[in-house]
């Protein structure tokens, strides 16, 4: 395969998590925590792995970072506590190799600000769906139920 299959999410969220480590270590972010103020911590959400060519714990061992929230599937959770290979925070201190694999995209001729139109518009629907079908499912229920 191609040497930069696979690493554009993950380059995507360390580039993601700089940002985070870059807003939180300002004067005025200080100002703020001095006056009581807590840190979003950043969520990397439903890092379930689709390619069976990778670790199924790919992304709990590459996305290890302090202050992250983690949201997988249950199987995900399963192998994790299996067989994951966290080495500690691979993730701080890698936005220039990270910036570098967003070059080497584009280089390649690969549109990532259209790549991740797609991707924010199908995750939006997906969760639109799932969020539709819960009030479905609730407001039936009540009806059953009399309520």
């Amino acid at each position: 395969g191609h040497p930069l299959r696979g690493k554009a999410a993950i380059a995507n969220a360390r580039l993601a998590y700089a940002a985070y480590q870059e807003v939180f270590s300002t004067e005025r972010w200080n100002a703020l925590k001095a006056e009581g103020a807590r840190a979003q911590r950043p969520l990397w959400a439903s890092t379930g792995v689709k390619d069976k060519s990778y670790s199924d714990t790919r992304y709990v061992d590459e996305l290890a970072a302090p202050n992250t929230v983690n949201t997988m599937p249950e199987s995900t959770l399963q192998a994790t506590a299996d067989h994951a290979d966290v080495r500690g925070d691979l993730v701080t201190g890698t936005a220039a190799e990270s910036q570098q694999v967003f070059d080497d995209l584009a280089a390649a001729g690969i549109d990532l600000d259209d790549v991740f139109k797609v991707l924010e518009t199908e995750g939006v629907d997906k969760f639109e769906k799932s969020w539709t079908e819960l009030l479905d499912t609730v407001g039936q229920r009540l009806t059953r139920e009399g309520g």
